[in-house]
């Protein structure tokens, strides 16, 4: 199957549904800092997809669904983070750190179809 555009990837459907919940429950966390830190993480998830998707070569999609999964791992550290200092329930952290790490998976997935697919990469 061929995508034709970016909202069309699963990683990217799940990772917005991530950057939402995570901009919910930390929507009232009066830690500025840490607030700003993991909703820029999350958002750069879809983000990155985005704009990787959007570039010229398949070389180019693949570096930016690295960074796309860098944020991921971001996120996912700081969601420990959170639990330690329970601004978030171990129910909140289970929630999220599972389609974190769902949206890690298809992204590996889609690195490799991609290079299967350019075998020059």
């Amino acid at each position: 199957m061929v995508i034709k555009k970016f909202e069309d990837i699963i990683a990217w459907q799940k990772s917005q549904e991530l950057a939402e919940l995570v901009y919910n429950l930390f929507r009232d966390n009066k830690d500025f800092r840490f607030k700003n830190q993991i909703c820029s993480a999350a958002v750069s998830i879809s983000n990155n997809i985005a704009e990787g998707f959007d570039r010229s070569s398949a070389k180019d999609f693949i570096r930016f669904l690295y960074i796309a999964l860098a944020s991921s791992s971001e996120v996912k550290s700081m969601l420990y983070l959170a639990i330690r200092l329970n601004y978030i329930s171990q129910i909140e952290f289970e929630k999220l750190k599972t389609i974190n790490i769902e949206i890690s998976k298809i992204i590996n997935g889609l690195i490799k179809s991609i290079r299967i697919s350019n075998r020059k990469y």
